[in-house]
């Protein structure tokens, strides 16, 4: 059963790794780098509106508990990768001579799961849950940014999208966590 899904995983990377084209490789590129200027635009405007909403102490709040959300995202993430070790696709002999390689260089030789994708959607989950009262359709944007960031990793090459959706499951689980956190900390500082 494993090594069929496995195999499934490998053929739907293949498809959707070699789909794209030239043309887009630079958005691709543009939405899986963390520092870019779309992900900061979003993280600025994350910081902006949560300061509208809640003030600069639960802002405060809020961007240590996402530090902190982050970190755990970050440390997990490593912790499955040598754990786990699944190859990533460029490492991975079943597919690497016919995948593209969009990015320069592959990364570390273990993929599972994708760090991006669960940091993305643990951020955007975090956010939609502090923010909904206030923004109710913020949630929409975050999931269809997360989502692109996450895909973009599967277009770059460099993750199988179990390793993505893996990713965004512990992300979203991770997120509840220290949303939970985040109410909790509020409660215990007065305004």
């Amino acid at each position: 059963m494993l090594d069929n899904l496995i195999h499934y995983d490998k053929e739907l990377f293949l498809f959707l790794n070699t789909s794209g084209n030239e043309n887009w490789d630079a958005f691709w590129l543009l939405m899986s780098d963390k520092t870019g200027w779309i992900n900061i635009s979003v993280y600025v405007l994350l910081l902006l509106l949560s300061y509208s909403y809640l003030g600069l102490k639960k802002t405060g709040l809020a961007v240590v508990t996402v530090v902190l959300m982050i970190v755990a995202t970050d440390q997990l993430a490593n912790l499955f990768k040598y754990g786990v070790a699944r190859l990533r696709p460029c490492y991975d002999p079943e597919v690497s001579d016919a995948m593209r390689l969009v990015k320069g260089y592959c990364g570390g030789k273990f993929g599972y799961f994708s760090a991006h994708a669960a940091n993305h959607f643990a951020v955007a989950f975090f956010f939609t849950l502090v923010l909904r009262p206030k923004f109710r359709y913020l949630g929409i944007f975050l999931m269809v940014w997360a989502f692109l960031v996450a895909y973009s990793r599967i277009y770059i090459g460099v993750h199988f999208p179990l390793d993505v959706l893996s990713g965004a499951v512990i992300g979203v689980i991770l997120s509840s966590l220290f949303v939970k956190f985040f109410i909790f900390a509020v409660a215990k500082f007065p305004k």
